[in-house]
């Protein structure tokens, strides 16, 4: 039976719930864990350093910037190779492995400040950061071997939602874990948790629908045929000279460092704006920074839906959705930032209200940049999201020192404009580069070989969408 054939016979599973949902929730929840423990010391570290405590620290303000910079020191140095490893040895080892890691040094962390100071608690930091640079390439590998196209948008949405979903849930939970239970009640409960996760996924977790013990016949073809994934796979060698000279790939790294310096100028410091400008307590603090990040949850998820419908009803081709999606994802914000700028000083709801839609509007992404990796070259679709990474999250540390340089007075809302201002323009500018140059047509460097068939474009794909609908 030729290919074509088997594309045409393959029919979505009659269940709803399929292995390839396991697979989506275990990934949801490693990015929640994972996130959750990326952002836990934001607000651990005003706990350590209340001098109201017993247990707490003498460390300056610098110290605590260079202990909140220290996990992007370890963070940038394993993208690229991690994208590398994930499409050498899969990605499921790999995710695995960052949790497990991650979860043990949360529980070592309260034990090594006491023993080791901050210098030890930049080094575990540090660790934390070189094992999660395996974690968006490694699950961007498996997006590409689980999520059938027509799924792509509402699967890959839940999934990278969780980023989202870790971050308010930490923030919103750890002011009331540290008034009740102290500071390294925050890192212990992390640490557990994700050594549940770790030991769930070992048994349920898989690379692939071909390597899974778990899924069945008729939704491993259904999967296998809406990927062209039948008969053997081959393994390509990266085309590190076309990635490099690609316009299109340019254009992602340009938004994704425009991205980062947009989230993490704002993941860093909303809690210091909220007690320094608005005057917020540690518990109200965590429940007034978590919302943006909530609203960033629930919004993506009708983002998700309707771009799957807006394709499915082949309304727009899959490069102007993708560009739709992410405009929506930074235009909103770079407006909403400039608004926030001239609220009042002292109007609390109407701030939040305003750093709510900043945030909650960038759930664009999910649906824009984030899958354009998978769309162009999805046998490289690991590499590329190290690569973009990579260059991003030097941005993430860029962005909070530029935003230090700028804040002289921290209680003053005029030099808190300076940085809303610079964050929107940047914002503005890369998603501008991105709709330009920007595409999610299948790269002829996405298959390199000299007697492999021409690369399926946009048309194709969406063709095949509907074959396996």
């Amino acid at each position: 039976m030729s290919e074509e054939i088997v594309t045409q016979d393959a029919k979505k599973p009659k269940s709803v719930l399929g292995v390839r949902h396991v697979q989506s929730g275990m990934l949801f929840l490693a990015l929640v864990l994972a996130f959750a423990m990326r952002v836990n010391m934001s607000m651990a570290v005003v706990a350590m350093t209340d001098r109201n405590n017993e247990d707490s620290f003498d460390w300056s303000i610098q110290t605590q910037s260079v202990i909140l910079s220290s996990f992007f020191w370890g963070y940038v140095i394993l993208q690229i190779p991690g994208g590398e490893l994930a499409a050498r040895f899969g990605g499921m080892i790999l995710v695995t492995i960052c949790i497990a890691i991650n979860s043990a040094v949360s529980l070592l962390i309260p034990i090594g400040s006491y023993y080791g100071g901050w210098q030890l608690v930049c080094a575990c930091r540090v660790i934390q950061g070189l094992a999660q640079g395996f974690l968006l390439p490694s699950i961007h590998h498996l997006i590409g071997k689980w999520v059938p196209l027509e799924e792509k948008s509402r699967l890959g949405t839940i999934i990278y939602a969780g980023a989202q979903f870790g971050t308010a849930l930490q923030l919103m939970v750890s002011g009331f874990l540290a008034d009740y239970w102290g500071w390294p009640a925050i890192f212990y409960s992390n640490g557990t948790l994700g050594a549940v996760w770790t030991v769930a996924y070992v048994f349920l977790g898989a690379a692939s629908p071909q390597t899974s013990r778990m899924i069945g016949a008729e939704e491993r073809l259904y999967i296998q045929t809406s990927l062209g994934h039948v008969g053997v796979q081959k393994k390509f060698k990266t085309p590190w000279k076309s990635i490099w000279t690609s316009l299109p790939f340019i254009s992602l790294i340009v938004v994704h460092c425009g991205q980062n310096w947009g989230f993490w100028t704002l993941m860093t410091e909303i809690p210091s704006y909220m007690n320094q400008v608005l005057g917020v307590n540690i518990k109200t603090n965590g429940m007034m920074s978590a919302l943006p990040y909530l609203a960033m949850y629930l919004f993506s998820f009708p983002l998700g839906f309707l771009s799957d419908y807006i394709l499915k009803k082949k309304w727009l081709s899959i490069t102007a959705c993708r560009k739709l999606s992410n405009s929506i994802g930074h235009f909103g914000p770079a407006v909403s930032l400039v608004g926030l700028s001239y609220v009042p000083a002292g109007n609390l709801p109407l701030a939040v209200g305003v750093l709510t839609a900043v945030v909650g509007l960038n759930a664009g992404l999910y649906t824009g940049y984030q899958l354009v990796h998978i769309d162009m070259a999805p046998n490289f679709a690991g590499t590329l999201m190290g690569i973009t990474n990579c260059f991003a999250n030097c941005i993430s540390i860029i962005a909070p020192i530029a935003a230090g340089f700028i804040l002289n007075d921290e209680t003053d809302p005029q030099e808190w404009r300076k940085v809303f201002y610079l964050a929107s323009g940047i914002y503005i500018v890369c998603n501008s580069f991105f709709i330009i140059f920007g595409t999610s047509e299948r790269q002829e460097w996405n298959e390199p070989s000299s007697d492999s068939k021409e690369p399926p474009d946009e048309t194709t794909a969406q063709n095949n969408v509907e074959k396996v609908s």
